[in-house]
Order: C-alpha cells, then structure tokens, then sequence
C-alpha cells in the first residue's frame, strides 16, 4: 500500500490555492481542517475515494491497518470503502486539507 502515499506532491508551503487546483482537475474537492495535538479521528469508510495533503504540522494515517507518517506536501490516497483513521501526533495544531471524488467522477 505504500503508493497510496506521494512524497512531497505539493512544494512548500503548500498552499489551499495550489491543492484545490490540481484536486479539481482529478475530479476531487478540497476542504481544509485544523487538529489540535493528538486529536484522532478513528475507523472511518467513505463511499468515494479520498485525499488528504497537509500543510501545516504532521498526521499519522491509518489505511486499512498501515500506518504512514505524513508530513506538509505528501498526499495520501485513501480508495473508497476502506476503514481508515487520522491522527495529529504532534504538540501542536495540524492544519491539513481533504477531499472526496465528486460522484460524476466515479467510476
């Protein structure tokens, strides 16, 4: 599962212009969320798939059991139906971007 990660996607500092941009183009929106130290957001499944850049701090992100260390820049890819969870293991705020495939993107 190691491509649902792309290392530095975005150049720094990423910026939601740039990612909203090139989310758009693939058919996906772009919604930005800020997660004070070691909030979680655990067991979720989608019904479209998703992404998640993050542009300030660091997530760990749980996709169907395989944990990945994100830093500003990376994207992950999270396929729907999926069980995944999120994580800010940092002391201080994570301010991150996600996004779902629009249903007329679907395939």
């Amino acid at each position: 599962m190691d491509h649902l990660v792309t290392r530095n996607k975005f150049s720094q500092p990423v910026t939601r212009k740039e990612v909203m941009f090139a989310w758009q183009g693939r058919g996906f929106d772009c919604h930005t969320f800020i997660d004070p130290a070691g909030q979680e957001w655990n067991g979720f499944v989608h019904e479209t798939d998703e992404l998640v850049t993050v542009i300030e701090g660091q997530l760990l992100i749980t996709v169907n059991n395989q944990c990945f260390l994100v830093d500003p820049g990376d994207e992950v890819f999270i396929p729907q139906n999926i069980v995944h969870s999120v994580e800010n293991p940092s002391n201080g705020i994570t301010r991150w971007l996600f996004g779902y495939n629009q249903p007329s993107h679907n395939s």
